[in-house]
């Protein structure tokens, strides 16, 4: 391939999803593979794939399941390091988790925040800290965080898991600045509403749905996890090479309104 020419092969990258199990984390596995990367699942039980690492190594790349609870770290960084001893090291992490609780902000305990913080900042935090000392060594890597439009505008309702995202978001951006000269890239994406089974319940309502629709401003349409997997996949190759630090809105446009 001509070097003026961008490269969107991930062919010869090792690559960690956490999260991997369902959703978006299960489409990002799937992209990273069609791209040609061998994809370790951080999986919250790691007897219940639902089949991903098959289906990846149908497409003839390497898969390999990690028991991986994102709020136990100690697990988390057990899986990490079994997924470098047996893979030689990790090229790509995508740092899928997040979560949260509803209610209006004079009602939410402190059992709540806790919770939420904890799932979608700090595990977020100390993998990426984890992966990238890693990173750091090899002089090379790149780490996709999921943030969420949430980080950027005011959701009635999710005031905690809006802050949580604003973080993530905002420790990309610190993470980048002092990586960089390691040749580690960090970059954030942050989706709307798209069809998961995690969105499957609101979206069911459909004054909801309709509600959601009319705010994405500029497609109104709910998007599909490919529509996030393919930006993930985007970020992680040399076609980004000079993208770091970057929040990515996958929203359809409702953030410009």
């Amino acid at each position: 391939m001509s070097t003026q020419l961008p490269s969107f092969s991930l062919a010869g990258k090792t690559a960690l999803v956490t999260g991997a199990g369902r959703g978006l984390g299960r489409s990002i596995a799937l992209a990273l593979a069609d791209a040609g990367a061998d994809v370790a699942l951080g999986l919250r039980d790691v007897a219940a794939d639902g089949g991903l690492a098959a289906e990846i190594e149908a497409m003839g790349r390497r898969a390999l399941k990690l028991q991986m609870d994102v709020l136990d770290l100690p697990q988390a960084y057990g899986a990490i390091d079994s997924a470098i001893a047996q893979w030689g090291g990790i090229d790509i992490l995508v740092n899928n988790v997040g979560g949260g609780t509803q209610g209006p902000v004079e009602n939410f305990t402190e059992e709540e925040f806790d919770w939420t913080i904890n799932l979608s900042v700090k595990s977020t935090f100390f993998v990426a800290q984890h992966v990238g000392r890693h990173m750091i060594a090899r002089g090379k890597g790149a780490i996709i965080n999921m943030g969420s439009q949430a980080g950027a505008v005011a959701l009635p309702g999710e005031a905690i898991y809006c802050l949580s995202k604003a973080a993530v978001s905002h420790m990309t951006k610190c993470m980048a600045v002092e990586w960089g000269t390691h040749g580690v890239r960090v970059n954030c994406v942050a989706p709307t509403f798209f069809t998961t089974d995690g969105t499957a319940k609101a979206l069911g309502d459909p004054a909801f749905k309709a509600d959601v629709i009319e705010r994405i401003a500029a497609l109104h349409r709910i998007g599909q996890p490919r529509e996030v997997s393919g930006a993930v996949v985007f970020l992680a190759s040399e076609a980004a090479a000079m993208i770091t630090g970057h929040t990515l809105l996958i929203d359809g446009g409702w953030t410009v309104r």
